[in-house]
């Protein structure tokens, strides 16, 4: 553990912290007596999932608490003798990005968009510094997160930077204080698997150079592994358990933390295999020989038209003339970074975007179908998104946003449609009650339960899930992944699954296409693509994936 030996005393420590809510009926306790020290060089974890505290914990550490919703009940947060909480805000304002700096989870809501990447890291530096040249030394900082070409970057707009680029720019303007803590807030999150591992090389480099101490926020017992040197387990705003990471994930005490573990994806689990797990008891599946989507020379171009002002957009492929097909029964993953095209075949499979060329749903070519003719087309095929609250009208009961495409099809009268609901939520591990609440009654695992349903209720035979999983939680993730396995044994649905993530890849498919610019790199079984991995791209997204095993990283650093 980097500084602890020559350096114990606490260079943050939180003491007793409680933090209650103000709400209508009065006031509620969200985080009770949280306990934790940082230490000089060190990295400590706090993980949980949503609604754990961590968050809350680290807002508090900054001084930015909303308070007109949360206050600080009791407790101490001291930055080496001081304790922040007894700070005036003016004198936080010193602290906050000078001593303490944080990184939050998306960097394009925390930079501003009318302003260059220059003027707001310089105007970081010279708010914390006295430097006669904050230009050169933003310029360096860009340098030391690894952007090339720093000078041209400094003149760009955050939404001209890629996301990986961006959280660069906002760890090289957390750190060009040189600040004691950085407060990391879920940095990878939002990231696909390939910039998360730079994006945390480059925090563990950086931990190093500068001398940084690091609180890590996250849900992923994988970054957990890579990152911590201590970690702070959370759940409902309390500590269930806190200690050495390898002392935590050998021997978890609590019952909590061994479903997070339990939970966390693991690549070559299913290796050697062709078939999902089991999940249930019911009868094998019969093989269906029969595709129920078959896509041929599929490309899909933006632009070409008069653009923005009558100027002309120069047309982009963004697909370009892939193929492949989907039997009943079976998953075929559909994976790729951001920008591969995946999400894009995903829309077009369904008819939602144009495109050139064939694609057959259960037979039928969907290319030039009338918008009216597409509506029988989808009782086949539905589709569920990557946010679930998005995608529910937070205006719109549970059941009827469940009952909503038996409306826009007919089918039924009111009480059948009220029988059929019930049934779709108790499939989905609802109680029939929750039609009657409304989506933010929810957690974000029920949510994307809701919209599963909501899914079923045309009794499709494909489904396109677009990242599906990608925004719940390890453990709520697991319990989604499984109900889709289950659903799909009990009704021989065929999924079009679309990820970043290379382990929910493996988990979900039968088969595997890898995307990259547009274009499949690489097709086969499960096995052929994870034990084999001809092409370069599939090696890097596998490799990518973090393990949930400190000491293979502490190996790796030894080594």
């Amino acid at each position: 553990m980097n500084g602890t030996a020559s350096n114990p005393t606490p260079v943050l420590s939180v003491r007793d912290l409680s933090i209650d809510a103000r709400t209508p009926s009065g006031l509620k306790r969200i985080l009770d007596g949280i306990n934790f020290d940082l230490v000089a060089g060190e990295t400590l974890c706090l993980a949980g999932e949503s609604g754990s505290g961590k968050s809350v914990t680290s807002l508090a550490i900054m001084g930015l608490l909303p308070k007109a919703s949360l206050r600080v009940a009791s407790g101490e947060i001291r930055l080496g003798d001081t304790n922040l909480l007894s700070l005036s805000e003016r004198a936080m304002r010193e602290v906050r990005g000078g001593d303490v700096a944080m990184i939050f989870q998306e960097p394009m809501t925390s930079l501003n968009p009318v302003m260059t990447v220059g003027t707001q890291l310089v105007e970081a530096i010279r708010e914390h510094q006295e430097t006669a040249n904050a230009e050169a030394v933003a310029k360096s900082m860009l340098d030391a997160v690894h952007i090339n070409d720093a000078a041209r970057r400094m003149k760009q707009y955050p939404h001209e930077l890629s996301g990986g680029m961006r959280q660069r720019v906002m760890i090289a303007m957390a750190l060009s204080c040189r600040p004691k803590v950085l407060i990391a807030d879920e940095p990878t999150t939002a990231l696909d698997v390939t910039v998360q591992a730079q994006i945390l090389k480059l925090m563990r480099e950086l931990k190093h150079e500068f001398g940084t101490s690091i609180v890590m926020i996250t849900h992923d017992m994988g970054v957990v592994a890579e990152m911590a040197d201590r970690v702070v387990i959370m759940q409902n705003g309390r500590t269930v358990e806190q200690g050495d990471v390898v002392d935590i994930f050998r021997r978890p005490t609590a019952d909590y933390t061994r479903e997070l573990l339990a939970a966390a994806p693991r690549l070559g689990t299913y290796a050697g295999t062709d078939q999902p797990p089991r999940i249930s008891a019911a009868p094998e599946r019969p093989h269906f020989p029969k595709p129920i989507l078959e896509v041929s020379e599929l490309t899909v171009t933006y632009g070409g038209k008069s653009g923005w002002l009558g100027r002309g957009v120069e047309a982009t492929p963004t697909v370009r003339g892939i193929t492949f097909r989907l039997e009943a029964g079976q998953t075929l993953g559909l994976v790729g970074e951001s920008g591969s095209g995946k999400s894009t075949t995903g829309k077009a499979v369904l008819g939602l975007i144009p495109f050139k060329g064939s694609v057959r749903i259960d037979g039928q070519e969907i290319s030039s179908l009338t918008a009216s003719a597409m509506r029988s087309v989808r009782r086949t095929a539905q589709m569920i998104f990557q946010d679930p609250y998005a995608s529910l009208d937070p205006r719109m009961s549970v059941g009827a946003a469940v009952a909503e495409p038996l409306v826009i099809h007919n089918i039924g009268n009111s009480s059948e449609r009220r029988d059929r609901v019930a049934a779709l939520l108790k499939r989905v591990g609802l109680t029939p009650d929750a039609a009657e609440r409304y989506p933010h009654e929810f957690s974000g695992g029920q949510r994307q339960r809701i919209c599963i349903a909501r899914a079923l209720a045309l009794e499709p035979k494909l489904i396109i899930a677009d990242e599906s999983v990608a925004a719940l939680d390890v453990s709520v993730r697991a319990r989604v992944l499984d109900l889709m396995l289950e659903l799909q044994e009990q009704m021989g649905l065929a999924y079009l699954f679309i990820s970043h993530d290379m382990a929910v890849i493996e988990k979900m498919a039968h088969s595997v296409a890898v995307m990259r610019g547009g274009e499949l790199v690489e097709m086969g079984t499960r096995r052929e693509v994870f034990e084999e991995q001809r092409n370069e791209y599939t090696r890097n997204l596998i490799g990518a994936v973090p393990i949930p095993d400190p000491e293979v990283y502490r190996r790796a650093v030894a080594g």
